[in-house]
């Protein structure tokens, strides 16, 4: 079971939460790797992915238009169809726009043909409906999501179990 998570991070908050994804992957015995998508990326190893998910700071209240601009253009060339596919943001406060960006990158996910999931509450606690979120300026958040994300790595592995082994 192979993850590729995809990110944008401009102060470094969205790549480290993309790292504790992956913490969580391994923990269930799946592989993960991370790829900015400012730097070159192994296609071959994400076109061999069983999962993909892609973390996006919030700007505006969206997701950035970096990741936007590579989902539309820059990501042709990868084989997406078929994959698992989930989505993380980071953000400054809970009004930020976090859900947004992620649902925003979901739409892609799905005109890409992507199998897009999350856990919702179908695995209780903590909740996570659309995809975690880290915010940045809400004291202790920051910290405190990282057990989420972790999970959420755990449940995206899980998944890829239940439907690629």
């Amino acid at each position: 079971m192979k993850f590729a998570i995809i990110y944008y991070s401009l102060s470094g908050h969205t790549k480290e939460m993309g790292e504790v994804i992956a913490e969580g992957i391994r923990k269930q015995g799946g592989e993960a790797r991370l790829f900015s998508i400012t730097e070159e990326m192994d296609a071959e190893y994400i076109n061999a992915c069983d999962g993909v998910i892609f973390g996006t700071p919030t700007y505006l209240a969206s997701t950035c238009w970096q990741i936007k601009k590579w989902l539309e253009e820059d990501s042709r060339h990868l084989k997406l169809a078929g994959k698992l596919a989930g989505v993380y943001a980071t953000a400054h406060y809970a009004q930020g726009g976090g859900d947004i960006a992620i649902m925003t990158i979901i739409g892609h996910l799905l005109v890409k043909g992507m199998l897009v999931y999350s856990g919702g509450g179908a695995w209780g606690q903590p909740y996570i409906h659309l995809g975690p979120v880290a915010l940045d300026a809400v004291e202790g958040h920051y910290e405190k999501s990282k057990e989420m994300f972790e999970i959420f790595g755990e449940r995206m592995a899980q998944k890829a179990k239940d439907l690629f082994a």
